[in-house]
Formats: C-alpha cells, sequence, structure tokens
C-alpha cells in the first residue's frame, strides 16, 4: 500500500492545556468517521460505507470497528489535553490518543461548529507519533493516566 511522503509539519501539540478545558471538550467533542479510513465500516453508518485510500492510514488496521469506541478514544486524548496548539478557543483542530497497543491515533476536525472528528492512525515513521506517545509516556510517569 502507498504511503504518504510528507507529514504535515504544521501540527503542534499543545504544551498544557488547563485540566478544566480538557474535561470540557471531551464532554462535547464526538467521532464521526470517514469512509477514507475503513475497510470495514462496522456501525459507523459511513456514506459510502467503505472506500479506503491506498494512501490514508486504515482504523482497521488497530482494531477500531465501533463508534462507541472511536468516541471513547476521542474523548480520553481530548480530556488528557492531548489536542493541537489551538484548543484554548474553540474546538482544536487535531487530539490525539494513544491505544493499548502503543498506536497513535490523530483525529482531525471536521466540523469546528459540532466539533465532529474524523480520526486514523499515525504511521510510526511520522514525528508526531514520537511526540505524541512521549507526552503519553510523561502523563503515565507523573500518575495522570
Amino acid at each position: 500500500m502507498p504511503r504518504r511522503r510528507k507529514h504535515n509539519p504544521k501540527r503542534r501539540l499543545h504544551k498544557g492545556l488547563e485540566k478544566d478545558r480538557g474535561t470540557a471538550l471531551a464532554s462535547c467533542v464526538s467521532y464521526k468517521g470517514s469512509p477514507l479510513h475503513k475497510r470495514v465500516p462496522g456501525d459507523f453508518g459511513l456514506t459510502p460505507p467503505s472506500s479506503p485510500r491506498p494512501a490514508k492510514t486504515l482504523c482497521d488496521g488497530v482494531g477500531i470497528f465501533q463508534v462507541k469506541i472511536a468516541n471513547l478514544l476521542l474523548r480520553t486524548g481530548a480530556e488528557k489535553g492531548l489536542v493541537s496548539n489551538d484548543a484554548d478557543r474553540g474546538f482544536p483542530r487535531y487530539i490525539w490518543v494513544v491505544t493499548e497497543t502503543r498506536d497513535v491515533l490523530e483525529a482531525r476536525c471536521d466540523d469546528s461548529v459540532n466539533g465532529t472528528y474524523h480520526g486514523y492512525p499515525l504511521e510510526q515513521n511520522d514525528p508526531m507519533a514520537t511526540i505524541v506517545l512521549n507526552r503519553w509516556g510523561e502523563q503515565c510517569h507523573d500518575g495522570s493516566v
């Protein structure tokens, strides 16, 4: 499968989101999904049901087939403050989370009015994956995860 040649260098992880702001974001973001990142549509209600693109990473590869799980992961990332540096005003462009298997997922805002997102796993060679894993590890060591 062809992979993206470049990773988005403009993404920036927020330096330290206030806990109340993370909690507020977690309560109002939701996962909508994208047929471009799914081979198996699961219960996402996608239109078209699935239409994976060769250069896109797939949620299927990390075992996400239920919208309930996708929402839980999205809200966990928001609550933990793993959000882009624009999170102090409105919905952040990106939210990240690390799964139990240490896969880094990136969710991108599709609707900045309603706070809906679609997501996908980051490739291991994406520099952002390393940044998110490091922050996740810092949170685990200070007892906040």
